[in-house]
């Protein structure tokens, strides 16, 4: 299951760092609006860790054209690839996930 770190089908244990996936997979599903199976599976397979976020973004919605707004998209992106790192250990925890978006939150204001 895509939705679902890798880990788990062989320990069958559910932790923290396996709900980070998670969220890394909702990120993008949010992000391109649809189920982003296939570019997880090209993140998780790819040697070379970055995506063109403009590229993968919904594209039934306007291109969003506000600094603040491409920053804040780039953010997202950033946040939700280091997500789905195949190494458990590599993911950050949801508490860094959500520090960093309440620092750049409150960057905004």
């Amino acid at each position: 299951n895509i939705h679902c770190a890798a880990e788990l089908a062989y320990t069958m244990a559910v932790t923290e760092k396996c709900d980070v996936f998670s969220y890394g997979v909702f990120a993008f599903e949010v992000l391109t609006g649809k189920h982003p199976g296939e570019l997880v599976s090209y993140i998780q397979t790819s040697t070379e860790q970055k995506i063109n976020f403009k590229e993968i973004l919904d594209p039934r919605l306007p291109p969003p054209v506000k600094s603040p707004i491409l920053k804040e998209l780039a953010l997202i992106a950033n946040l939700a690839l280091s997500c789905l790192q195949t190494n458990p250990q590599s993911r950050p925890t949801m508490r860094n996930i959500a520090q960093l978006l309440a620092m750049d939150t409150a960057d905004m204001r």
